[in-house]
């Protein structure tokens, strides 16, 4: 998971960030730690204003072709299918 990463990358510390989800940093803490569900990732992806797969994996881990609607995750090796809007 690159949740605390991410969360980094847009400018919060994980105590601004957990106020902005209205939760607790310890529960913030505890997602980051552990596997959140698809509805929690759903939910800091929006706040992040990213992609739920941009919590996963890392735009330079992605395996396959630029253009390829799917690719693989480089940790786990299950496919990745990715939205164009």
């Amino acid at each position: 998971m690159r949740i605390k990463e991410v969360i980094k990358e847009k400018g919060y510390t994980q105590k601004e960030f957990a106020e902005k989800l209205g939760m607790t940093t310890v529960g913030l803490a505890q997602i980051i730690a552990g596997k959140p569900s698809y509805t929690t990732l759903e939910k800091i992806a929006d706040a992040l204003e990213v992609e739920i797969w941009e919590l996963l994996i890392s735009k330079g881990e992605i395996v396959g072709k630029s253009n390829a609607a799917s690719l693989t995750c480089p940790h786990c090796g299950k496919s990745i299918t990715l939205k164009a809007e």
